[in-house]
């Protein structure tokens, strides 16, 4: 039985015009003056933060659009039913590893696992590849190391991460219905029609559906690429980051602020390191730490693509989960360790 997918209706967007013009006539005849000087200099901020983050995202977003597309024509079906392990850890750990084949960040892991899981992929490795990759690939490895050294942070931030996605995995490998984790769109019978092709279909033909399928996957994934970056824009313009810095010095707030600034920030993970570098002279070990730990796995663009993919019980955990390792983590590390 074929499910009828959901278009965007053109309409929609003739309506949200409508009521923004509405609304920009109510607000200009009802500010005073003197308030729009100081609402054009949010909105500049608002503009630069909301284009730093989709910028740095798009092209990582673009890699595993891309990825994704030619997974679905090239990868067999019956090849991965027979190659992924089917016993959980080994599954969690092939997949905490694939980001080392795919160096894509958070934003481009999520459709291509979506593909993945389609195609066969065990939850388990699925889950795993989805926490792992966007630190367990080799541009984050280069630009972390060239952040901090090949020292301490680099060694722990890829160990944590690794045991943290395995952990994770494993944890959702006790439900074996599928069909109470993800969402059902995510089956095939969604995509009757990419499931019939010509047999002796040429090399040509095959790169043209794969840029079919990564198209539409790259405008699906787009619309949630934009409203993440969006409200990340929006917290980091009204919520002013010199408050939250200021009580940030103890071991315990610390960690929570780095935390809370992770999924604020919403940074790339190819470009984080350097971002929380200039955190180490205010912060501790351990709450920097959590930072590049978390913040691939969790922010909020990430989520509202897990939203995609899986129910919301489950993205409930996904984010939960990460959460309080990483918070274990680093107060471990600011009592224990340093």
């Amino acid at each position: 039985m074929e499910i009828p997918s959901q278009r965007f209706n053109p309409s929609h967007i003739l309506i949200g015009v409508i009521l923004f013009g509405i609304v920009t006539i109510i607000l200009y005849d009802s500010l005073p003056s003197s308030a729009w000087p100081w609402l054009g200099q949010k909105l500049s901020i608002f503009a630069t933060v909301f284009l730093g983050i989709f910028i740095e995202a798009l092209p990582f977003l673009l890699m595993g659009t891309i990825s994704s597309g030619l997974v679905e024509v090239f990868l067999s079906d019956d090849w991965l039913a027979r190659s992924a392990p089917r016993r959980a850890l080994p599954a969690a750990l092939v997949g905490a590893s694939l980001g080392l084949i795919f160096p894509i960040c958070e934003c481009g892991t999520v459709p291509l696992a979506r593909r993945l899981f389609r195609k066969g992929l065990p939850l388990p490795a699925g889950i795993a590849f989805l926490l792992a990759a966007p630190v367990l690939n080799p541009i984050v490895i280069l630009s972390t190391a060239t952040a901090f050294g090949w020292g301490r942070m680099l060694l722990w931030r890829l160990s944590l991460s690794l045991l943290i996605a395995i952990s994770v995995g494993l944890a959702f490998a006790i439900e074996k219905d599928s069909v109470h984790i993800m969402r059902m769109p995510l089956f095939k019978v969604e995509l009757p029609v990419l499931d019939h092709h010509p047999a002796n279909e040429s090399f040509l033909q095959k790169i043209q559906r794969a840029m079919v399928i990564s198209t539409d996957e790259l405008f699906e994934m787009g619309r949630y690429l934009v409203l993440g970056a969006s409200l990340a824009a929006v917290l980091q313009t009204f919520i002013s980051q010199t408050s939250l810095l200021a009580i940030g010095s103890g071991p315990i707030l610390s960690v929570l602020i780095m935390l809370a600034l992770a999924v604020l920030l919403s940074i790339c993970s190819t470009v984080d390191a350097f971002i929380a570098l200039g955190f180490m002279g205010t912060f501790s070990f351990g709450s920097v730490l959590s930072f590049l730990v978390f913040g691939p796995m969790v922010d909020i663009k990430s989520i509202l693509m897990f939203l995609q993919v899986f129910r919301r019980r489950t993205v409930f955990y996904l984010v939960l989960l990460p959460l309080l390792m990483s918070l274990l983590a680093g107060l471990a590390f600011n009592y224990f360790y340093f």
